[in-house]
């Protein structure tokens, strides 16, 4: 089930017992777009996805983050929080990678075993 996105904007989707979420989305899918990810900003509004990719790192970031890696049908591997200057480890299966302000994606229902889906914007 291969994935082409292009860089740009969409929605991620959050199936879950109380409803479902939906949270503005950025995506990274270029080299450039993917290597600048997060770097630079202060914060950032809903998340962004990093694809193809199988971990992440945070040296030069200024804010903690919420990283979810994803199987190649958007199903959740893995959640963790990870402070400014850290190296997570490549997941076995990932093929994306979600960030997010550290905390939040608790509270989207964004938790192992749970799929995902993404709706890209067009035009």
């Amino acid at each position: 089930m291969g994935r082409r996105w292009s860089d740009g904007r969409g929605k991620l989707i959050v199936p879950g017992a109380a409803g479902t979420v939906t949270v503005p989305l950025e995506l990274a899918t270029s080299y450039r777009a993917r290597t600048k990810g997060l770097l630079g900003r202060d914060t950032i509004d809903g998340a962004m996805l990093l694809s193809p990719a199988s971990s992440v790192h945070t040296f030069r970031m200024r804010f903690p983050i919420d990283v979810a890696y994803l199987d190649r049908d958007l199903k959740v591997v893995a959640v963790h929080t990870m402070k400014p200057g850290r190296l997570g480890l490549p997941r076995l299966r990932s093929r994306h990678v979600l960030e997010a302000g550290a905390g939040v994606m608790a509270g989207w229902g964004v938790e192992a075993g749970v799929r995902v889906e993404v709706s890209v914007e067009t035009g």
